[in-house]
This record gives structure tokens, C-alpha cells and sequence, in this order.
């Protein structure tokens, strides 16, 4: 294939660099140099392509539960918004049906649709479940555990259980023989439990993050600071990393703020979307449970019409990017939490979250508003949505 290029603004965590062109044949990088005469400015700012390492789903496709063709549709929807590597996550459930729902997304791995699997539960704290269905949680079992990353063919990349789950050790133990991320989440840990367990998985070389911190853990207080208090002074130290669902949902705006200016590029972002990601407000589910969005507002539905818990998200990466553009967060630092960050997180830091040679042309470009006008996915131009 010849070289293609795009010129532009091109904007890494590194930093902003005016007219300068991407140059990119066969799906990689090739080149990032100043735009030469005749090279025409798309007038886009050139970011790499979005990392989302939390995603339930989109267009009413849903990992947990959708057919190959359903989630495969969701994961295209959200390329088409710049999002062009994926984790697919799962919800807590039966045990098998993860065991025939693991292999279906293993399958989407190895077409190259998505970037690997992700298990939220089910051995979490049912006290703190939020969207997940509370009959399916369990303490921690190191044989299902053993079972689902045999039928992930290699592909699980990370699972969400609470710190206080039984048998955390030889959770962590299989973390670290197979490279998966342990996130700590859905949990009702002390600070100090907390803190003990990444002790634990640090020195086991286990990769530890929060999932979507504050949301399904106790709020931080300052005589009871709990998991997050944990896991933000983990964060800060560099020995984790904190998922952020930066949609004006889930956390306030200056929660997201504090947070990012506390732990700096150890906080990441992630949409935590679910099937109601690109479709209209309406009925829709999470795994095995009924959830109603409203005003764009993913809650579960209950008997009395009143406010269920939050479940899931309806945004896109691109769209959270924009929102914190739009607030005057600096691009380069929502580069970070958007690509560069997560792509290290998964150990693809040698071919993800940054616009230089050698690594796969992943690039999408962005206008003055933030909004998606390019997308460019292992070289190939995708249609933005």
C-alpha cells in the first residue's frame, strides 16, 4: 500500500504540534514531521486514537449477553467515535454463562474488533453491587477464575473484584501467571484492607486499578476514608492506576479535577457504556437486569418509578474529551487519560496512545469543539458517526 498522510494540528501527551503531518502505510506510523509545501491542513487537531479499558457496549449491542453480531456492532460504534482499541467488559452473572460468553468475545479479540475481555464480578461485595445483579455475586473462586481465563483463550485483560472477597490471594496469584489487571471495585474495604491487597499484588507484579473510583465504594470521609482514600494514595505513589468516568454523571466535574491533579497521568478515563450508548432515551438492560434511561441518564428500573442505581454510561470517550476540552482542560492532559495512559496499562505502550513512528496508525481527528471529523483505524478511514 502507498504512504497516506493527514496533516494537522497533531497533539500528544507530549505536547501540541502545529502543522505537522502524519505520514502512515500498511497500519503504521511512519513518520511525524512538519507539513511540507502543498501538504493541506485538515484544520483537525490529530490525537491518538481513544483507549477504553471499561465498556459494557453501544447501538443496543451488549457484551455481557449480546450475540457476536450485537457486540460485535457496538465495538464499530464505538470506533467510529475515535474509540479504536476496546476492552469488553462483562457484568457479574452465572457462572455459565460467562463460561459461554467469554469465548463468544474471544472470538471478537481475534477478529481484531476488540482489544481483550474484561470480568466485573461476580466476586465482588454485594453490599455495594450498583447494576449488577445481586443473585449472581460470589466470593472469590480461584477455580471458576482458573476456568473463565482458559475460556478466554489468553484474551481476559483484567477483573474487577472487591479487596475483602475471599481468597484474594490466589486471585492474585492468577492474575499474575496470566498479565491480568487486577481492579479493585464494587467494595465495602477499609482503607487499610484496601492498601494491603495492592501491597500485595504490587509485589507480585499484578498491574492494580480502581474501578471507576467513588462509584460502588464507600464515599470518601475523613475520619472513614475507605477504598478510594487507598487506592488515590496508591495512584499518586505510582503503584496504581484509577478509572474515572468523566461524564458529569457519575462524578462531578471537580471530582474529576481533584483527582487528576492529585495522581496525575495514573488517572485514566473510561465511558463504563452500556447497549443505551448512541441510541435514544428508552428501555434497555444490563445483564440480567432492566434499566431506563432518561435525559441521557442510564438508571435501573424500579417497581415504584423511583431514581434506581446509576447503571452504566451513555457516553463515548470522544464525547467526555470534549466536555473537559470545552471546561479548558488541556488537551495534551486528556491525551493522556484517554490514550496514552490506558494503552500503558494494558502493556501496549510500544503500539498504542501516541502519534510517533513505529507504532499502529490509530489517529482521529478532533475540531475546535472537540467533536470527531476523522477517525483512522489501523490505517484504514472510518466513517465517524
Amino acid at each position: 500500500m502507498t504512504a497516506q498522510t493527514i496533516t494537522g494540528t497533531v497533539v500528544t501527551a507530549r505536547g501540541e504540534f502545529p502543522d505537522h503531518t502524519v505520514v502512515h502505510r500498511d497500519g503504521t506510523i511512519t513518520g511525524v514531521r512538519p507539513a511540507q509545501p502543498g501538504e493541506v491542513s485538515s484544520g483537525l487537531r490529530l490525537v491518538p486514537g481513544f483507549v477504553d479499558v471499561h465498556n459494557h457496549g453501544g447501538l443496543r449491542g451488549s457484551f455481557p449477553d449480546g450475540s457476536l453480531e450485537e457486540c460485535r456492532a457496538a465495538a464499530r460504534f464505538h470506533r467510529s467515535h475515535g474509540t479504536t482499541t476496546l476492552v469488553a467488559s462483562l457484568v457479574s452473572a452465572r457462572a455459565e454463562h460467562l463460561l459461554t460468553q467469554v469465548p463468544r468475545l474471544a472470538d471478537l479479540v481475534e477478529e481484531g474488533e476488540i482489544a481483550g475481555i474484561h470480568l466485573e464480578g461476580p466476586f465482588v461485595n454485594v453490599g455495594k453491587c450498583g447494576a449488577q445483579d445481586p443473585a449472581a455475586i460470589i466470593p472469590g473462586d480461584p477455580d471458576l477464575f482458573a476456568r473463565l481465563l482458559t475460556a478466554g483463550r489468553g484474551h481476559v485483560r483484567s477483573i474487577t473484584f472487591a479487596p475483602e472477597t475471599a481468597h484474594v490471594t490466589e486471585l492474585l496469584d492468577l492474575c499474575a501467571e496470566h498479565g491480568v489487571i487486577a481492579s479493585l471495585g464494587h467494595t465495602e474495604a477499609t482503607a487499610e484492607q484496601t492498601a494491603q491487597v495492592i501491597d500485595a499484588a504490587v509485589d507480585k507484579g499484578v498491574t492494580v486499578t480502581a474501578t471507576h473510583l467513588f462509584n460502588a465504594m464507600p464515599a470518601l470521609h475523613h475520619r472513614s476514608p475507605g477504598a478510594a482514600a487507598a487506592l488515590i494514595t496508591a495512584a499518586a505513589g505510582g503503584r496504581a492506576h484509577v478509572e474515572l468516568i468523566a461524564d458529569g454523571v457519575h462524578l462531578a466535574d471537580a471530582t474529576v479535577d481533584m483527582v487528576m491533579a492529585a495522581v496525575g497521568d495514573a488517572a485514566l478515563l473510561v465511558t463504563d457504556a452500556m447497549q443505551a450508548a448512541g441510541m435514544p432515551d428508552g428501555a434497555y438492560t444490563l445483564g440480567t437486569l432492566d434499566v431506563e434511561v432518561q435525559a441521557g441518564v442510564a438508571r435501573l428500573r424500579t417497581a415504584d418509578g423511583s431514581p434506581g442505581a446509576i447503571a452504566g454510561g451513555t457516553s463515548t470517550l470522544a464525547g467526555q474529551v470534549a466536555r473537559h476540552l470545552h471546561r479548558g482542560v488541556p488537551l495534551p492532559r486528556l491525551v493522556a487519560a484517554s490514550a496514552t495512559t490506558p494503552a500503558r496499562i494494558l502493556g501496549r505502550a510500544d503500539h498504542l496512545g501516541d502519534i510517533r513512528p513505529g507504532l499502529r496508525a490509530d489517529v482521529v481527528g478532533i475540531d475546535e469543539t472537540g467533536a470527531v471529523r476523522h477517525v483512522i483505524s489501523r490505517g484504514h478511514t472510518i466513517e465517524p458517526s
